[in-house]
Order: C-alpha cells, then sequence, then structure tokens
C-alpha cells in the first residue's frame, strides 16, 4: 500500500532509496480511492528513525495509506529538530474531530516508570479513550501496548531483573489468527525491553486472547476479543542495525547486555543476522488488511464505537 507522505518527509526519500512506493497528497488527490487514514502516535525519541520504519512496512500494496504523524503536545523531544515536528507532525487538539481508520502507538524509552510518572500520561490516556470512539483498528507497540493494557484492561507491568534484548524464536497459540496468516509456525521478532505486561493477568482476562508467544520473551501478540486493539512486545518494525545502536548507546552506559541470536554466535564482532523481516512485512500487511481494510466502512466515521 503506497503511503501518502509529504515529499519533503526524510522518510520519504530514504524508502524511495530502497525501492518503496510513496506518494504525495497532490498525486493522491487525483485518484479516484479513498485512502486508508492512519493515525501514528510517534512515542519514540528519534522520530525520524521510528516513523521511516514503520512507513516501510505500511507501504507494500496497492491501496493508498494516508499517514498522519502525532506527537504530544506538552513535551519537548531532546532527539528530533523542532523544525521537523512543526512541518510534519500535528498533535492531538489538532486531530480530535477527525475519525481515522487505524491508529499505531509505538514504544517509548520509559518504561521503569510508573505510568502515572509519565510526564504526557493525562494526554495520552486523552488518547486512548478518543480512540474508542474515532479510530477503528488500534496498533500499541512495546510500551505503547504495556500502557494501553493498563489504560483500557488495568493490566498492571513486571520488571525484570535485567533487559530483555535479541531476536527470539516465537510460536503460534493462536494459529487461526489472520494477524498470522502466511507466517511459519515459528517466526522470529526483535525485542527490547525491561518491563512485561503481566503475563497471568493477561491471560486470564476474558476480554483479550494471546496470539503468539516466546519460551524466552514471553507473550509478544495480544488481541481484544472484537479485533479491534492489537498490542505487541516486541519490535517487527525494527531495521537491521536497530538493536546494535541500541546495544552500542547501551554499552556506553556501562550495561553489556549482548542482544541474543543477532550477531553471528553472538559476538558483537561479527556479523548481524536478520531472522525477522519477512514475516514482520507479513505482519503487517495482515493487520492492514484484515483487521482495518476489510472491516472499515467507505464512511468509517459510521462505524464510531
Amino acid at each position: 500500500m503506497p503511503v501518502i507522505i509529504p515529499e519533503n518527509l526524510p522518510a520519504s526519500q530514504i524508502l524511495k532509496d530502497h525501492g518503496i512506493f510513496v506518494m504525495n497528497p497532490e498525486r493522491a488527490n487525483t485518484q479516484d480511492i479513498r485512502p486508508v487514514r492512519i493515525c501514528i502516535l510517534n512515542l519514540m525519541p528519534d522520530k525520524i528513525t521510528a516513523e521511516t520504519q514503520l512507513l516501510s512496512k505500511l507501504s507494500n500494496g496497492i491501496l493508498q495509506v494516508d499517514i498522519t504523524l502525532l506527537a504530544i503536545e506538552n513535551h519537548t523531544s531532546k532527539n528530533t529538530k523542532q523544525v521537523h515536528l512543526d512541518e510534519f507532525y500535528r498533535f492531538f487538539s489538532d486531530i480530535e474531530d477527525e475519525y481515522f481508520d487505524g491508529m499505531i502507538i509505538t514504544g517509548a524509552p520509559i518504561e521503569l516508570l510508573d505510568f502515572e510518572e509519565v510526564t504526557y500520561w493525562d494526554e495520552l490516556t486523552k488518547i486512548f479513550e478518543w480512540s474508542k470512539t474515532h479510530v477503528f483498528a488500534s496498533l500499541f507497540i512495546c510500551w505503547g501496548s504495556q500502557a494501553a493494557l493498563k489504560y483500557f484492561y488495568g493490566i498492571e507491568k513486571n520488571i525484570f531483573k535485567e533487559k530483555l534484548t535479541g531476536v527470539f524464536e516465537h510460536i503460534k497459540e493462536k494459529p487461526d489468527s489472520k494477524l498470522l496468516i502466511g507466517m511459519d509456525d515459528l517466526f522470529y521478532v526483535p525485542q527490547s525491553r525491561n518491563t512485561e505486561s503481566d503475563p497471568i493477568a493477561t491471560r486470564n482476562h476474558p476480554e483479550l486472547e494471546v496470539i503468539a508467544s516466546s519460551e524466552v520473551s514471553g507473550i509478544h501478540l495480544v488481541a481484544s476479543k472484537t479485533g479491534r486493539q492489537v498490542f505487541m512486545s516486541g519490535h517487527p518494525e525494527y531495521g537491521k542495525e536497530t538493536l546494535l545502536k541500541e546495544y552500542q548507546r547501551d554499552s556506553a552506559l556501562g550495561m553489556m547486555t549482548i542482544p541474543s541470536n543477532y550477531f553471528k554466535n553472538d559476538d558483537p564482532t561479527q556479523a548481524i543476522q536478520t531472522r525477522w523481516m519477512s514475516a514482520s512485512s507479513i505482519f503487517f500487511q495482515n493487520w492492514l488488511n484484515y483487521f482495518v481494510y476489510q472491516e472499515t466502512d467507505y464512511d468509517f466515521t459510521s462505524k464510531k464505537s
């Protein structure tokens, strides 16, 4: 699905360089197609990298995907220039009267804080509540998933003794889920976190179902029984070198946890081995196709509840 993004968004040229089809709003307006409207609330510090990774996953197909990039209003980003945010991002106050087919909320490196200690928790919970009536299908990633499970279902998080990082083998717990169509029985997903949503509370909640998990890294995919909310602990959107950069950053801070199953022979001096790219592409296309596009009406405001 070609993504509709501004021509001068940095991700636009990066995606084109990788042979990915992008479309500017002017060209999209000449086609008699209602695009799938996707809002991405980007909570990651390096917003350009995060937006590029997600856009690359949403772009392979024949339908238009109209992207709105959203940032937290009462928060100053330290890793992304303000000029980029001013030009390409909107705030919740700008879009609260609009409706979206889908929304993605990213992770954020704040997982060791209690939810209520996060400076933008109040604004985030307003967006969560708004999504119930203004977004048809939502996908929550890593800390975004933990925050959403806490808000919607009261599920707390557990803190690990040490960081979980690496690329782990996952199994299908619900093989007939449309999220997993076309994926191998065993597939790999990058994980990078210090916490997890409580697995017992998650499995025991009557409104949730576990879709996929790992013997090592725990629950990965959870969906509401309606399918309108999908929660994901891992980072299938990660690029080849993302865990490398995180490892280098952590090492500079004195944390020497080497990502598992990522470097050849688990040796940081050797080559990176990508194992997750195919499953990642399939997952995002399945979510777009089966949980967003095929479920929303042409006039998607008619399915507000």
